[in-house]
This record gives C-alpha cells, structure tokens and sequence, in this order.
C-alpha cells in the first residue's frame, strides 16, 4: 500500500505537491498499524489511489527528479519504505564502466594478449570515445567498436558489456597483428577496413575513411 502512495506522491505534478500531500500522510508513514482503518483514513481526508491508475515504479523514477525524491526524503525524516524495486530487465548494471576501470581492463587485457596498452586506448578512443553503449550506424558495438559477427566469432556473448567488448577487441587487434607481421599501420588500416581489403591494395587501403582512421590513432599513440 505504501509503494502505491509514494508511487502516487512522487508522480503528483511536482514537489510542491508532493510535500503538501506528505503533510496529510504523515500519521500514515509514522505508523499506521498494518490492517489499516480504511475508513479512518477516509474520513481524514487521506486520498487513497486506485491500483490500476497508479503507474509502475520504473516510470515513477524515470520521469521524477533524482534530486526531488532524495530531497524529499532527507527533509521529511521518512525512515524506510515498504516497497520492492523492480529493476528494467533492460537495464544491465555491469556495462556502465568509468574510464579508469576500462583503462584498466585494456592494460590488463593488452598484457595478457602481448599488446601494447597504449595502441589499444587509442584505438578505443578513436572508436568510442571510452563509451560502453557505442553504436555505429552500421552495427559495430561497444567500446572497440566490434560487429557483431565479428564479435560472436571471437567468443563475444555480450558486446556491450566492457570487459568482454575488450578481451574481443584486443584479441582481435592481435590476430591482426600477428597476420600482417606486426605492422601496426596494416594491422589497424584491416580493423577499419578489414584484412581482405589490405591483402587487395597490399597495404593501406585508398579509403578517405581509413587512412584519416589510421593517421588519427597514430597521433594519439606514437
């Protein structure tokens, strides 16, 4: 009953509201038994909301300002909530990474495959600018930027989520690497444009895209 209310409370039309309307519930959140005199409650002029008009709590906290919800319950002493949080299924917690954990998973990535960090944090700063949730319009995912047959072939389940989006990428880096006898230039022009392009041109191909995309992370690396 008390999910439903605050439900309704933080959904009310603004803080102003919601604090007007604490005010009337206040015996309620203090302790009101659990079997609740219902009429009682009416009859204080408590508006009691109608389950079915009462949104779900993910939209609650979606579209009510984080600072307004903490603020309110700061400011009006209210000690718990008898609620349960259902989360978004869509919503995966594990992806949202700082930059300095993905800097340390690419040093510690790059050390198991015998990569140079360095090569790898600028490549990634070229793809993604160190952002987890990258898409590219053509479908490359994730913080290397990886496609996802590419990903699924490199043992990839997950592109999207940091640390597996790296193991693919520098896994991937160093394969190229090994094929074109460790030029590095070959080696990022087959990541842009792909390996059989550069076996085709033998060498960097006469793509604007990937020559600018070669030139940008060699500035940042050498």
């Amino acid at each position: 009953m008390f999910s439903e209310m605050i439900q309704s409370l933080l959904s009310s039309g603004g803080q102003a509201n919601a604090m007007k309307r604490y005010t009337q519930m206040t015996n309620y959140i203090d302790g009101v038994p659990a079997k609740a005199d219902f009429a009682k409650l009416k009859s204080d002029s408590v508006q009691l909301p109608n389950a079915s008009s009462v949104p779900s709590f993910d939209n609650v906290l979606q579209s009510t300002a984080k600072t307004q919800f903490g603020e309110l319950l700061r400011k009006n002493g209210i000690r718990s909530v008898d609620a349960q949080l259902y989360t978004n299924p869509a919503v995966d917690f594990k992806k949202a990474a700082t930059k300095d954990q993905i800097i340390s998973m690419i040093e510690d990535t790059s050390n198991k495959y015998g990569v140079d960090s360095k090569l790898i944090k600028a490549l990634v700063q070229q793809e993604s600018g160190f952002n987890p949730n990258a898409k590219s319009k053509a479908g490359a995912i994730g913080l290397m930027q990886l496609m996802p047959s590419t990903a699924k072939g490199l043992g990839v389940d997950d592109p999207l989520d940091p640390k597996q989006n790296i193991e693919g990428g520098v896994k991937y880096v160093k394969s190229l690497m090994d094929r074109f006898n460790g030029n590095i230039i070959l080696a990022l022009a087959a990541y842009n444009a792909g390996p059989n392009a550069v076996k085709k041109y033998d060498g960097v191909p006469p793509y604007k895209e990937t020559q600018n995309y070669v030139k940008s992370i060699l500035k940042n690396y050498l």
